[in-house]
């Protein structure tokens, strides 16, 4: 599978998947929460739930991924109303960029106001354990170095500006309410921050690309999240993510250890617990329509 010659999506075809979801359910999120590898088990949390496999949806791709349960799930988290996304999808499986970030544009048409994404990572910082929880505070999105960016191609105004800032890419309010939430639940010990860097996949990172990014700043790298962060803030939401350090990446040529994504999963399902904690929690802080947030 290659990426497909026009791989842009109008307003109205994005309008149109929106409308197809929002006549089959009554939920209308404010929150869309993206579940990383392993992490899918946030979604397993909504309340009065409606569900629809991606190969359903309109437009929409399918996930290939083992442990991405390829599911768009709508329900109420804590009497939130939420979107959640099991599994998302990743250049490495063939597709656009502009498609592998679609659900963005829908989540927006969908009503939604703050996004909040999950992903599976290396740890670069040497400081960084397995099972450690990043909040993403900023991100390396190589690929964009090479020109494959979401916003390439014709812009629509009616989604966002042709030239996007990013310097305030993370909702800085909410990188705080996730420190307070964390230390409130007595995370402290495996809650912290950093740079998260995305590289296209599916090939882990030799030793001299490990040392080079941790040279370039990065705390963690992984194959996703910042293509999304890019649509997400283009189209006006706020954005929120994390990382789950679920491996260290290799940078020692002497090291026996080797990156394999059935560790990845494994430390997901040993951590999921207490990273959907600390979601759902946020989730019942966050107030929308300017309200900022929740005391």
């Amino acid at each position: 599978m290659f990426p497909e010659a026009n791989s842009c999506y109008s307003y109205e075809e994005c309008k149109a998947t929106a409308d197809w979801l929002l006549a089959q359910t009554d939920t209308r999120p404010t929150v869309g929460i993206v579940c990383g590898s392993g992490l899918g088990g946030l979604a397993d949390l909504l309340k009065d739930q409606v569900a629809f496999n991606y190969k359903d949806i309109p437009n929409f791709p399918q996930s290939t991924v083992h442990g991405h349960a390829g599911k768009l799930v709508f329900g109420h988290l804590k009497g939130r109303p939420c979107v959640c996304m099991q599994g998302r999808f990743h250049l490495y499986e063939g597709y656009s960029i502009q498609k592998i970030t679609l659900p963005m544009r829908i989540f927006k048409m969908l009503g939604v106001e703050t996004v909040m994404l999950t992903n599976a990572a290396g740890g670069l910082n040497h400081d960084f354990k397995m099972g450690d929880i990043m909040i993403i505070k900023d991100h390396l999105n190589l690929p964009g170095f090479a020109g494959i960016n979401p916003l390439n191609g014709p812009n629509d105004e009616r989604f966002g500006v042709r030239f996007q800032c990013m310097s305030d890419a993370y909702d800085r309010e909410l990188q705080q309410l996730a420190m307070d939430v964390g230390q409130d639940l007595g995370y402290g010990d495996f809650l912290k921050e950093g740079v998260y860097c995305v590289l296209g996949g599916p090939t882990f990172e030799t030793i001299a690309e490990g040392r080079m990014l941790h040279r370039l700043g990065a705390d963690a790298v992984g194959m996703s999240t910042a293509h999304e962060v890019i649509v997400a803030r283009h189209c006006g939401m706020r954005v929120f993510a994390l990382s789950l350090i679920t491996n260290q990446v290799v940078m020692n040529y002497d090291s026996e250890e080797r990156a394999n994504h059935e560790e990845v999963l494994q430390v997901g399902r040993q951590r999921a617990a207490q990273l959907e904690r600390l979601v759902s929690t946020m989730v019942t802080k966050i107030v929308h329509n300017n309200d900022g947030l929740r005391d």
